[in-house]
């Protein structure tokens, strides 16, 4: 698939860009039951299937737009050595969050940090009539079988916030959004960490456009003993 709330400060959305967010997401996910056996469905999931794989749609999305890399240049080497420190520190600092959303969209698994941002802004929701609405487009987008950008889920955490979702509270994806930070807390932030272009930002080299790559497996830290960093990837 195809570029914050715990202890530290908020990642602020504003509520016109919420509304019209939220409506886009609905509007790409939403297909009436009784247009299924259409002739055309096919085409339009497969012209979906295409758009959803273009490197310009995601880097239009609202919630994992990472801004431009001028911005993730100017970090200096003393705020880039404190994402380090935790996972919460890099998250909790617009630019650590910016740099670690263009670091996933190389790995294409953007949508780990996607569904966790959705989830920290579905828990600034002021009133109940706004969850039910933010909780279906959440779930649709994110959870459900084939969704554009279904993250990976346990069988039992799935079926929880589904049986959930129809009665929606503020905690509803709170057992899949820990899941989902586990996750990446454990496996995409330690590579994070050891990625040339966060080792730039800490060394205060300016790093250029990310060349995109697929990744077949998680790497130990004996995987990059005796290696010399690549410094012309960004």
């Amino acid at each position: 698939m195809e570029n914050p709330l715990l202890l530290f400060p908020q990642l602020n959305i504003s509520a016109s860009k919420d509304k019209s967010y939220y409506k886009a997401m609905k509007s790409m996910v939403k297909e009436e039951p009784h247009k299924a056996s259409k002739p055309g469905t096919k085409q339009k999931r497969n012209r979906l299937s295409l758009l959803l794989q273009k490197p310009e749609f995601h880097e239009s999305d609202h919630l994992g737009k990472p801004g431009n890399l001028a911005k993730a240049a100017s970090v200096s080497p003393e705020e880039a050595v404190k994402w380090g420190e935790s996972f919460d520190k890099l998250l909790s600092e617009k630019a650590g969050l910016d740099a670690f959303t263009k670091f996933l969209k190389t790995e294409f698994s953007e949508e780990n940090i996607e569904f966790w941002m959705a989830c920290e802004d579905y828990k600034k929701s002021k009133t109940a009539h706004e969850l039910l609405p933010k909780a279906k487009t959440i779930f649709e987008t994110f959870i459900q079988k084939d969704a554009p950008k279904e993250v990976n889920l346990d069988f039992h955490t799935k079926e929880v916030t589904s049986q959930n979702i129809h009665q929606p509270l503020i905690t509803t994806f709170d057992t899949a959004q820990n899941t989902v930070y586990r996750l990446m807390e454990q496996d995409s932030y330690p590579r994070f960490l050891r990625s040339d272009p966060y080792l730039n930002l800490v060394k205060g080299r300016n790093p250029s456009r990310p060349t995109l790559r697929r990744r077949s497996r998680s790497f130990t830290v004996n995987d990059f003993q005796g290696v010399r960093p690549d410094f012309t990837v960004w």
